[in-house]
């Protein structure tokens, strides 16, 4: 009994029943399917393990939506040191947050016969899906979550939670929250949500403004609005120094006159004048289990669909309380 008997007698193909072994993304109905088969037919899961061990290429692939960010980086370093330790290689894909060569990423990692694929996501589309769902190899999405796919997040809600439940122990009322769109759900969704959520503890809001991830877009941005408040939350670190750079342009003393946090950890926010409160997660942690439970997957090995990283709040000097 072998990957095409089963895929014969569940009507499915050979890359589904693949992608069930391997713990990928297929609907219920489909996994239900399969399961019976395997049952009846006595097939063992470790079986195909095992032949894929023997037919591994000892190479993982790796997507990243930019190499100019600190968290990228930070989790790529945990990626390549476990792999590394573990005789893999590396090949690391970057897609400048074009969202085409993402997908075009995925079939062109699998074609050429990598063992798994880690997708740092920005956002999940449709396109994304009907890639991982046509190739044969696993594919655990970092930074983002999606359903029936194995994810590694950040615990985007609950850290943004606490910093909004951080600012509304204190006497700031007036504050804004600098954000980037939607189509990110865990920066643009999950976490801004937390942000709100915590404020509405303490009967505070904050105005939602928008910007993207880069620095100096949220620099010009934040010069439009940052005189009217009192405190600005921004969604990155790296927002929050666009932010402490137009707050200097327009002389606006920090935090005397305006306090600002952000989200990442960056090193960054510890060399500015005055330093930057910031949620600091674990990324090399999270590139190290990402890594480690693609491994596992290919192992045959159970790992949760859904895995949520930690976080710390770091106070320092950016904060008027």
């Amino acid at each position: 009994m072998n990957i095409h008997d089963i895929a014969k007698i569940a009507g499915v193909s050979k890359s589904t029943v693949s992608r069930y072994l391997n713990g990928g993304s297929i609907s219920e109905k489909t996994r239900i399917k399969i399961d019976k088969v395997v049952k009846e037919t006595g097939f063992s899961p470790n079986q195909f393990a095992q032949s894929l061990k023997a037919k591994r290429t000892q190479m993982v692939g790796v997507i990243v939506p930019r190499l100019n960010s600190f968290a990228s980086n930070e989790t790529l370093l945990g990626v390549e040191t476990y792999l590394r330790q573990q005789h893999y290689q590396t090949i690391i894909v970057n897609t400048d947050l074009d969202i085409t060569r993402e997908v075009n990423a995925l079939y062109s990692l699998a074609k050429n016969k990598v063992d798994g694929i880690l997708l740092f996501a920005t956002q999940i589309t449709d396109h994304h899906i009907q890639a991982i769902d046509s190739i044969t190899v696993p594919v655990i999405l970092v930074g983002q979550s999606y359903k029936n796919i194995h994810s590694i997040v950040q615990n985007d809600y609950q850290a943004g939670y606490e910093i909004g439940k951080y600012f509304g122990k204190t006497n700031i009322n007036n504050i804004a929250y600098l954000g980037v769109g939607e189509y990110d759900k865990a920066v643009g969704v999950h976490r801004k949500k937390g942000v709100l959520d915590g404020l509405k503890l303490y009967q505070k809001t904050a105005t939602d403004y928008t910007t993207s991830f880069k620095l100096s877009d949220a620099h010009q941005k934040a010069k439009q609005f940052i005189s009217k408040y009192d405190a600005v939350i921004c969604a990155t670190d790296n927002i929050a120094l666009g932010v402490l750079k137009a707050a200097y342009d327009l002389s606006i003393k920090v935090p005397s006159q305006l306090s600002i946090s952000g989200f990442g950890g960056y090193e960054t926010t510890s060399i500015v004048t005055p330093t930057i409160t910031t949620v600091a997660y674990p990324y090399q942690e999270t590139g190290n289990c990402a890594a480690k439970s693609l491994l596992q997957l290919l192992d045959g090995q159970y790992i949760p669909l859904l895995q949520r990283m930690d976080f710390t709040i770091i106070e320092k000097e950016s904060v008027d309380i």
